[in-house]
């Protein structure tokens, strides 16, 4: 008694329901052949479906593994990346379904793909500029507020967009810089691995000068200025013996690149007011000059000997 009822209960699920939900799957639209017609089935929607929600959950979660360290803007950026690619996935699903209908899509692909290598190569420096955003999000080489230098400008980021980078510089403009430049040359960043940098100020004094009395006032004048780091000490470099002077450097410590050139210029007038209550001179550029008298024949070559300088 309890064989016959497995054998029906058997029976049932393999002839009466699978064939049921077999011929549910395949129902449809069926155009053609079974070979070369167009077959839009139950079963070929569904198993697009499960795709689509398949993907879409896995693109949620590489979106959410990504960001989970990222700020808020970063974060709205790299969504709207995703959306793009996203749609991209979605496209790429579609195509497969028609290809699973029976729908050649040869031709289709082909039309694709000559049109994406023509605006490819049309637009080839906006998708290095996008691709150039998404890796500074991505790898956190640049950040709002760094100090770089682009072009030999030095400027403040104010924001990373998609395509482009906006930096205020010194002189209260702003840069719009694509974001290809970043991965394709060599950009100076004055505040990623930390705030403090050391700057220079180069002087010459004249021969004859007392070199202990000069580092003593290059330091004074640094030490004296706001917005030089007390915590870490300035030092004085004799660089060289210049054609005209005496070459020396004194180096210090910063917290704010971006304001350096009105630190430097206010050394600048300190040094000078030192020098001169000191009497130490800054010499100008020195050179002797000879004059030379053509000579009739059978006379001797002649020449005005140099004038020292007084």
């Amino acid at each position: 008694m309890v064989q016959d009822t497995t054998d029906d209960m058997k029976d049932f699920i393999e002839n009466d329901l699978w064939q049921t939900i077999e011929e549910f799957l395949n129902a449809g639209i069926h155009l053609g052949d079974s070979n070369n017609g167009i077959h839009l089935t139950f079963g070929l929607l569904i198993l697009v479906s499960l795709v689509l929600i398949a993907t879409k959950f896995l693109m949620n979660w590489t979106r959410v593994f990504f960001t989970r360290k990222m700020d808020t803007e970063d974060k709205l950026k790299f969504v709207t990346i995703f959306k793009y690619v996203k749609y991209l996935i979605y496209v790429g699903v579609i195509l497969l379904t028609m290809s699973s209908a029976g729908i050649d899509i040869t031709l289709l692909i082909t039309a694709s793909a000559a049109l994406f290598v023509g605006i490819g190569l049309a637009l080839q420096e906006l998708f290095q500029d996008i691709i150039g955003g998404i890796l500074i999000v991505v790898d956190k080489s640049l950040s709002v507020g760094d100090i770089v230098e682009v072009d030999d400008r030095i400027g403040k980021i104010l924001e990373i967009r998609l395509r482009t980078t906006l930096a205020q510089t010194r002189d209260e403009k702003v840069m719009v810089i694509p974001n290809h430049k970043f991965m394709m040359e060599t950009v100076f960043n004055y505040t990623q691995n930390h705030r403090i940098i050391r700057e220079v100020v180069r002087v010459g004094v004249a021969y004859g000068s007392d070199v202990e009395l000069v580092t003593r006032l290059l330091l004074e004048a640094v030490k004296e200025e706001e917005g030089v780091l007390k915590q870490r000490e300035p030092f004085v470099m004799f660089d060289d013996f210049g054609d005209s002077a005496l070459l020396f450097s004194v180096h210090f410590f910063i917290d704010d690149a971006f304001m350096v050139l009105r630190l430097k210029s206010r050394i600048r007038y300190r040094i000078d007011a030192l020098f001169r209550e000191h009497g130490v001179r800054i010499p100008f550029p020195q050179r002797d000059v000879h004059f030379f008298q053509q000579s009739l024949p059978g006379e001797a070559d002649s020449y005005s000997q140099p004038q020292q300088p007084e």
